[in-house]
């Protein structure tokens, strides 16, 4: 699979995971159910991104245009956080051990990969709206 269309495959499972958060549970009634962890946030929730047991969490993270998203690692490895080529404005940190954090803004709309460049199976995304 090109880089290209692993950015579409990717963008499009985040949109559908955003969905399908937003949606569930609209048609029920009667009490609602317990609430469970989940990989995505809202646009009402955190900017916080924390990287733990090698992965990001939230995994999706929707955001408004001008919000400043803080990464910070919680694991006992070393991480780097970069965009995936092709986002609309390019990002990456420095190395971050333990208890470090990296700060990027979006200050454009759009889907923003992302990935670890030390273990690129760590993936996420940020939807700027």
């Amino acid at each position: 699979m090109t880089s290209h269309s692993r950015s579409i495959f990717w963008s499009a499972c985040a949109i559908l995971l955003v969905f399908t958060c937003l949606f569930s549970g609209c048609t029920s009634s009667g009490n609602p159910a317990p609430a469970t962890p989940t990989t995505a946030a809202t646009v009402s929730g955190s900017n916080l991104v924390t990287i733990k047991n090698f992965a990001f969490s939230p995994a999706i993270l929707t955001i408004k245009t001008g919000t400043t998203v803080t990464w910070t690692n919680q694991d006992g490895a070393p991480h780097q956080v970069a965009s995936d080529p092709g986002t609309p404005v390019a990002f990456s940190s420095d190395s971050l051990a333990n208890g470090a954090s990296f700060q990027f803004t979006f200050t454009q709309p759009g889907t923003y990969a992302y990935y670890c460049t030390i273990h690129p199976s760590m993936k996420g995304t940020i939807i700027v709206q």
